[in-house]
């Protein structure tokens, strides 16, 4: 999982005075809003790094054309209680086999960590009240899970056992927390 931290991020939004820019000139690395990506994509040169930022509401299916000249989806958290983004992040790793970056944005808390990497994501930004080296070992706490996930797509008990680690390791790993 990468953390994101703003001021090293080579990707960077495009804002005007009062809000998202309408007019666009091309440059590597823009992370664009949906609209503006809408309003772009005709025109955008093939091959030029180009990210998306889509709001939780948005129906991700209608991105599918333009998955592969994208190199960055942010999926934005207006709500740390509000989940529609793992559910974008499985669809564009499960069904659409996104291979770009999937970054979470927003209200992003220590304790979604585990479901953004079994979701799909693979950078995020943490709220900034989060602290890092809690959300790096909340990463830790499960060796495994029992349900499949967009890593592993197999279950547990479908899985061959010289895939699965010792039972008494994973059943007793989550008494650490």
């Amino acid at each position: 999982m990468k953390f994101i931290q703003y001021a090293q991020d080579p990707w960077h939004t495009v804002h005007g005075d009062d809000g998202p820019m309408v007019t666009i000139t091309p440059k590597p690395n823009l992370l664009l809003t949906w609209l503006q990506w809408h309003s772009v994509c005709h025109h955008w040169p093939v091959g030029m790094p180009v990210g998306v930022i889509v709001e939780n509401d948005q129906d991700v299916r209608e991105l599918e054309a333009d998955l592969p000249r994208l190199g960055l989806i942010a999926l934005r958290f207006p709500k740390w209680v509000d989940g529609r983004a793992y559910s974008q992040a499985h669809l564009l790793r499960s069904r659409y086999r996104f291979q770009g970056e999937i970054r979470a944005l927003g209200e992003v808390l220590v304790d979604m960590l585990p479901l953004l990497q079994r979701t799909g994501f693979d950078a995020l930004v943490l709220r900034a009240d989060q602290s890092r080296e809690a959300a790096e070992r909340a990463l830790t706490f499960f060796p495994g899970f029992y349900q499949g996930d967009v890593q592993e797509h197999r279950p547990r008990f479908a899985r061959p056992e010289s895939e699965v680690d010792s039972d008494g390791d994973f059943v007793n790993a989550g008494a650490s927390i």
